[in-house]
């Protein structure tokens, strides 16, 4: 049964392809100044569960940002699906999840889901069914007429989570979603995530600064060498799935961790 998951992931089509990208903030005169990534090379295939680690610096949100159109490339390509980041924005071919949920106080968590397809126009009948399903997929469907302010940090997290699946996008970005948490949330949370994505074929990019996180979680663990970036290594984690928190006690899940970390410790 393993090999034939990872034969079908590997047969998968290429979803994000990153050639030669280059990225170089310009300093308060307009002129150029931090070089962020330097000529990053990446493919990433439909379905994966790929993570970004890296230290502080090394341009990991920087390439989440790219890919999602939040800020431009300085030279390289980026396309996902086919498309440009700016067409794949429009076409609503991702959701991101950032470190905080960035709720709104005064609506429910029902209405805090809701929002992009208001936006989008959704009809109502269509926007309470997926508010629904989406309080299903993330477990919290007794929640939903609670605020908030009433929900613990690791289920407004959720919240997050569905609101970026609300319209079906066939990526999710996610920016070190479980950073600000507690180690048994985050332990939680992480199982539900990796459940959430078995359920929704999603392909995920996830950006921590965690090696054991990214381990736990990914198919692969792309390194990034201390700024500028770059990609030192790509782990391959062939642990089976299903995983569950026993999987951390596996001696090969400690030798893959250290695999992660020498990724970046050699350069």
């Amino acid at each position: 049964m393993k090999d034939e998951v990872v034969k079908t992931k590997r047969e998968e089509p290429v979803q994000i392809k990153v050639s030669d990208l280059s990225v170089i903030y310009k300093d308060t005169k307009g002129e150029a100044g931090t070089t962020a990534l330097s000529h990053v090379n990446l493919d990433i295939k439909r379905g994966e569960f790929i993570s970004l680690v890296g230290p502080s610096g090394c341009g990991k949100t920087t390439l989440l940002r790219v890919i999602a159109d939040l800020i431009p490339k300085t030279s390289g390509e980026v396309f996902v699906g086919g498309l440009t980041p700016r067409q794949a924005r429009l076409a609503k071919q991702f959701g991101i999840v950032f470190q905080s949920p960035v709720l709104m106080d005064w609506r429910t968590i029902r209405r805090n889901i809701c929002l992009p397809m208001e936006l989008m126009k959704i009809p109502k009948a269509e926007r309470t069914k997926k508010v629904d399903e989406m309080l299903e997929i993330v477990g919290l469907k007794d929640f939903g007429y609670h605020y908030p302010r009433e929900l613990s940090g690791g289920m407004q997290q959720r919240v997050g989570i569905a609101r970026a699946l609300a319209l079906d996008p066939p990526i999710l970005l996610m920016d070190e979603p479980f950073s600000a948490l507690d180690e048994f949330t985050k332990e939680s949370l992480h199982e539900d995530l990796l459940r959430i994505w078995r359920q929704t074929h999603k392909t995920i990019i996830f950006v921590t600064h965690s090696l054991q996180e990214a381990v736990f979680l990914s198919d692969r663990v792309i390194v990034f060498s201390p700024h500028p970036g770059r990609v030192t290594s790509i782990v391959d984690v062939d642990i089976p799935r299903p995983r569950s928190l026993e999987t951390k006690n596996d001696p090969h899940f400690t030798e893959l961790v250290a695999k992660v970390r020498s990724g970046f410790e050699g350069v």
